[in-house]
């Protein structure tokens, strides 16, 4: 089956409120590159929404997390430990800083990393911790942060997917030293491609501006703390045009919004498949009652591989497109390259063959999360 046959796609892009007359006004007022009106807007309400000390806009989170990996001075040989249930940015901006990411296993109920591996997992070399928030719901962040302290590590959120998601009513992203999201369109709220660091500590803010700004002191020149700017640092182009920024700061204006409409979406699907795990043929998500979830990520875990695989197929065929998630990073070759595993991965590995993400966008309607309920239901009749 084609593409042109899937009638429940599993994302969609979307326009909210006012992207392309924002976008327009971007234009309008000459000047496209990074650090235009639109940035600081979307900075300034990260800022306020979140409640952290300094947001600077990248162009993805993956920008966000390498400008994390220069701040926490990652060298070679430094370890950084983190799940390996998770996509390869969070291990890739420590890789290229010469840092070796360290996996230990998740748990089984709400997919995140387990925090009781942690310790183990402390050597001499380690530098930082970085918990990566699956599904929008949050890791167990008092523990980390505990653990942190007592052994003076950082600790980097890796929230690409957990924007106005809480821990204990706290944001992710402000509860770490810093914290990064994503903004690609596959998110709730979306730019295209785009990402924010969230910084908490303040003894970071004066040299992340410098490596936003390609390793210049810019800013510093822009506020009239300096006389000229120069080269005074590393840093990179992690700087989003004002385009990326533009259409960015209507979503963001709609997002209690969206997040609203996504955490209706969810929750019917909670209670439209709960009779399917009542009779123990499917797993549905679990939130721990301290959390208060975004509505990310929908999936089911079914019982092994081939029943997954058979799964994806129905739904494909009734035009419905499921896929899973990840490919763990402690078995793929560039992880075993470049990182190492602390104790067993048996819930990474089981979790990974059975879980399937189901489709959930912004204007997806009731209706057809009914559909796609249905067809799962009829897959599991057979």
């Amino acid at each position: 089956m084609t593409s042109n046959n899937i009638s429940i796609p599993f994302n969609k892009p979307f326009i909210a409120g006012k992207e392309l007359y924002y976008i327009a006004q971007a234009v309008l007022s000459g000047q496209l590159s990074g650090n235009g009106l639109y940035t600081k807007l979307c900075q300034q309400w990260l800022k306020d929404r979140i409640n952290c000390k300094k947001v600077l806009l990248t162009h993805s989170c993956t920008a966000a997390l390498e400008m994390a990996a220069i701040l926490c001075d990652i060298r070679s040989g430094d370890e950084v430990i983190m799940p390996s249930f998770t996509f390869v940015s969070t291990a890739n901006a420590f890789v290229l800083r010469g840092g070796v990411p360290v996996f230990i296993d998740i748990r089984d109920d709400n997919l995140n990393i387990d925090d009781s591996l942690i310790e183990d997992a402390i050597t001499p070399k380690t530098k930082a911790i970085t918990p990566v928030h699956y599904a929008g719901v949050s890791c167990d962040m008092e523990m980390i942060m505990a653990i942190a302290e007592k052994y003076k590590l950082s600790v980097i959120e890796d929230a690409a997917q957990g924007l106005l998601s809480c821990h204990k009513d706290r944001h992710l992203g402000s509860i770490g030293h810093l914290g990064c999201l994503s903004f690609h369109e596959t998110k709730n709220i979306i730019s295209g491609e785009g990402g924010a660091l969230l910084i908490n500590d303040p003894e970071f803010i004066e040299r992340a501006e410098i490596i936003w700004e390609k390793g210049t002191n810019r800013s510093q020149f822009f506020r009239g703390q300096v006389d000229k700017y120069t080269w005074v640092d590393i840093g990179s182009s992690f700087l989003p045009s004002e385009l990326i920024g533009a259409f960015l700061y209507a979503q963001l204006e709609e997002a209690e919004k969206i997040i609203a409409k996504r955490r209706s979406l969810f929750q019917l699907y909670m209670d439209q498949l709960r009779p399917l795990e009542l009779k123990g043929l499917i797993r549905l998500p679990y939130i721990d009652h301290e959390c208060e979830s975004n509505g990310h990520i929908f999936y089911i875990l079914a019982h092994n591989l081939e029943e997954r695989d058979l799964l994806i197929n129905h739904l494909r065929k009734s035009g419905i497109l499921a896929v899973f998630h990840y490919v763990p990073l402690h078995s793929s070759p560039a992880g075993m390259k470049y990182g190492r595993i602390c104790g067993e991965m048996s819930v990474t590995n089981d979790v990974s063959d059975r879980i399937l993400r189901l489709p959930l966008y912004y204007e997806m309607t009731d209706a057809e999360v009914k559909s796609v309920v249905a067809a799962v239901s009829s897959f599991y009749k057979k």
